[in-house]
């Protein structure tokens, strides 16, 4: 046997490690954090366990399968997921909605999303969007994750400062790794103090169920219009301004349609809808991931093979990330959000005439404001946007007379 051929996979794991680590970082967190927003909305629908357990298999397998095959395809890490905006949703109007009605709602909302992706209206919007409040509105979705790791530090100093520092010096010594270092550091610290709780974890393959779906005026309205709309803006724009900001150019067409037809092909087995990932995505898409951009899909395959496993095995083994400690998922989503942070705040005040415009749009973001059922991130834009167009309006005569100074020979 040639020595030389039986060391090579050696120095490529290490040479793609942060990028396997951080994708399953990003499932990690969606399971410990998002998921718990579609076990309340299941809860209070009174749905089944048979029924949640299709639930999860559902946006678990469609998230595996679109990150998985768009990754690979476009060679930029796809992360996918189900999205969290549209769980808080039903956790309003699922409730008294027979759950076949509640199918169809989710067909046509994704079928609204496909249709925009493919006539190419949703690039339109795209193009037109100011890059600065697009960067400015990731920032400010990701600015409260990076302000809980601080929070839960009163709750518990020891776990999170260990990790802080840990990160701190890993940065220092080996800043591809940082991530990696903070999650053994504090999944050792869970352990030998007992937080991990472990004892009534049971692996058992999910049964998804097929559920045939109705369609009525009443879920279109109060389900699949606003399910769609909530998507869009909360989702699908923040979720493909996360590559962008790191210097990707993610066909929209395709994974707004891709996905969205995906989610359609679920529904009846109880997913509301599949979209690009944007707090999971920055923690794949940036260097410390991997220094060559085009190996960082690698993180987008991982990710897609870890929600696949998973929901493979349903809610039972979605109880193993809620074993864990909500202190340790806090602190590592801050620190693994880092980076994303300073370049979404870099990409907003970059342009100076469009700073103020760009600040709107973090502060309204930041705050969390959520109106007549839409969420901060369209909030956000929506503030942006006016004081966007407010302070860059000319009027037709101040247009004319800074013409007429501009050339002074024609004045």
């Amino acid at each position: 046997m040639n020595p030389a051929t039986t060391t090579r996979p050696a120095p490529w794991l290490l040479a793609h490690s942060p990028a396997l680590i951080n994708g399953l970082i990003a499932v990690l967190i969606s399971y410990a954090g998002p998921l718990v927003i579609v076990l309340q909305a299941a809860q209070a629908a009174n749905m089944s366990s048979a029924q949640t357990a299709s639930w999860i298999w559902a946006i678990s397998i469609g998230s595996g399968l679109s990150g998985l095959l768009l990754s690979w395809r476009y060679r930029m890490p796809v992360i996918t997921a189900w999205s969290t905006p549209g769980a808080a949703l039903l956790l309003v109007s699922l409730p008294g909605l027979p759950f076949a009605e509640a199918v169809g709602g989710f067909i046509l909302a994704n079928l609204l999303i496909a249709a925009l992706a493919f006539t190419g209206l949703f690039v339109r919007l795209m193009q037109w969007l100011p890059k600065p409040l697009a960067a400015a509105m990731l920032a400010g979705i990701l600015l409260r994750f990076g302000l809980n790791l601080f929070t839960v530090m009163q709750s518990q100093p020891g776990l999170v400062l260990l990790m802080f520092f840990s990160y701190v010096l890993a940065r220092r010594l080996q800043p591809r790794y940082a991530v990696a270092w903070v999650l053994a550091v504090g999944l050792a610290f869970c352990a030998l103090s007992g937080q991990l709780q472990l004892g009534q974890l049971a692996l058992q393959l999910a049964a998804p169920q097929w559920t045939t779906p109705s369609f009525s005026l009443n879920a279109l309205l109060n389900l699949g219009l606003p399910l769609a709309l909530v998507t869009l803006s909360g989702q699908h724009v923040p979720g493909l301004a996360v590559l962008r900001n790191d210097g990707y150019a993610p066909p929209a067409t395709a994974l707004v349609g891709g996905t969205a037809l995906i989610s359609v092909l679920l529904a009846p087995f109880g997913a509301h809808a599949i979209n690009p990932a944007a707090i999971t995505a920055a923690i794949c898409t940036g260097p410390q991931t991997h220094a060559d951009p085009g190996r960082r899909f690698i993180a987008g395959l991982a990710c897609g093979g870890g929600y696949c496993l998973i929901g493979s095995f349903g809610a039972t083994l979605a109880l193993l990330f809620a074993a864990l400690p909500p202190a340790l998922i806090a602190a590592l989503a801050g620190l693994a959000l880092l980076a994303a942070i300073a370049g979404g705040l870099s990409g907003a005040m970059v342009e100076p005439a469009q700073r103020e415009a760009a600040l709107v749009t973090l502060l309204a973001t930041a705050s969390g404001v959520s109106m007549l059922g839409l969420s901060a991130a369209f909030w956000g834009l929506a503030f942006g946007l006016l004081t966007h167009a407010v302070m860059s309006w000319r009027s037709p005569s101040a247009g004319l007379q800074s013409s007429k100074s501009a050339n002074p020979l024609k004045a």
